[in-house]
């Protein structure tokens, strides 16, 4: 097949949907199919590459930068001050860039390629433009949604308020992308139960759960290359309270700090990696200090490429304290490197973590119940090592050949459906 997957993220970028896109079009071209991704320029200007790893076309559309929120590929600054008070970033000179009228782009780029079919992964200028060029050149479209309404009111700092009705403006937009495709699919069911009506008279688009996946020939159990601690000045042979991902509030980490505060009056000896960037870790640096733990406390910064899976091995515990996760990769990744997981009762993060089997799950802001999980799992090597070959159990069935797999089914059904109608 010929296959386009858009989206308004994309590597490098790090987050959820641009790792899935990124995966996603790498495992179909492995298997045979011609794959072009189009996402926005991180220069601003139009441009055509090959994935250096991977060896698909990659479509970077004229852009703009969008201030209100970092781009996630450089440092985020600290708070600036003024007469003596921070003043919270509000304007990022490394904005995030958005292609916001991409239709001829696409039009040019697309006309070429002439696709079989399109997947789009975001509810953004880039799929209201691909729906437009499908309607008219008569090519499918299957669409996977994969945010909360706050994983975007949060990142832009909208006031109480607001969020309310915003978020339930963008709930009704997130639903009307989907209507406009002809096959639709969330990571978890959790995800299509939150969005979908359950009455689906007004609903006929099919709606699927089909996980992310992960790439479990990457992520396993294995011993940590000794020089990654030195790289990322980590103590050896220590307790090690990990996390991996954005450090933007809607992640609540505060949560996660507050927590270890806690953990460190027990465990003296324990330490916490936090690995990623964004716009909180500056207030998460201030936990550590005003709590007396600056020096247990360990801020990588972003990571990607060989040395990501090496630091989840770094790991004693993995958690994740953010209460608007989709499915959460970061959380996949960590269970299939053996790691016993901390997480709250919020999105879909039930699914992957069972209390008591591969971990621990609490009510969100806990900050006590969240301490105490990790202090029980820290201090007792037997339930760790039960609960590592839980996890490593539990995520075989997210690997993503499944995914890959499945989403190939999809296509075809797609395609089939179509020409069934044209008949």
């Amino acid at each position: 097949m010929k296959i386009v997957i858009s989206t308004d993220v994309y590597y490098p970028m790090i987050n959820g949907i641009a790792v899935f896109s990124r995966n996603l079009a790498a495992g179909l071209k492995k298997r045979g199919h011609q794959v072009m991704v189009l996402a926005p320029s991180i220069t601003g200007e139009f441009g055509v590459e090959e994935d250096e790893d991977y060896n698909f076309t990659v479509v970077r559309l004229k852009s703009k930068r969008m201030y209100l929120y970092p781009d996630q590929i450089e440092k985020v600054p600290k708070d600036k001050k003024l007469l003596g008070v921070k003043v919270p970033q509000l304007i990022y000179k490394n904005g995030l860039h958005v292609s916001y009228n991409p239709y001829s782009d696409i039009k040019r780029v697309l006309d070429d390629f002439k696709p079989d079919i399109i997947h789009n992964q975001t509810p953004g200028p880039l799929a209201l433009a691909v729906f437009r060029y499908a309607k008219k050149r008569n090519i499918p479209i299957v669409s996977t949604d994969h945010a909360y309404p706050d994983n975007l009111t949060q990142q832009v700092k909208l006031p109480g308020l607001a969020k309310k009705p915003i978020n339930a403006a963008m709930n009704a937009y997130f639903l009307s992308f989907l209507r406009r495709s002809e096959y639709a699919t969330m990571p978890t069911e959790q995800a299509i139960a939150d969005l979908v009506p359950k009455n689906r008279r007004f609903f006929k688009v099919p709606v699927e759960a089909l996980s992310n996946g992960i790439d479990l020939s990457r992520f396993a159990k294995g011993r940590v290359n000794s020089e990654i601690y030195a790289k990322y000045d980590i103590p050896k042979n220590t307790p090690i309270v990990l996390y991996v991902g954005r450090i933007d509030p809607e992640k609540s980490l505060d949560v996660l700090m507050n927590a270890f505060a806690r953990v460190i009056q027990k465990v003296p000896e324990a330490h916490i990696v936090v690995v990623g960037d964004g716009t909180a870790r500056e207030k998460l640096e201030e936990i550590a200090a005003k709590n007396g733990f600056a020096n247990h406390a360990h801020f990588t910064g972003r990571v990607v490429g060989d040395d990501l899976p090496q630091l989840y091995r770094v790991g004693t515990v993995f958690a994740i304290t953010s209460k608007t996760e989709t499915q959460s990769i970061v959380l996949m990744e960590a269970m299939a490197s053996g790691l016993p997981a901390i997480a709250v009762k919020a999105g879909a993060v039930p699914e992957l973590v069972q209390h008591g089997k591969n971990g621990y799950i609490y009510e969100p802001d806990d900050e006590e119940s969240i301490a105490r999980g990790i202090i029980r799992i820290l201090y007792n090597s037997e339930l760790r090592e039960k609960m590592s070959k839980e996890s490593v159990k539990r995520i075989a069935k997210h690997d993503i050949s499944h995914t890959l797999t499945r989403m190939e089914e999809i296509y075809n059904i797609v395609l089939d459906n179509r020409a069934k109608d044209e008949d």
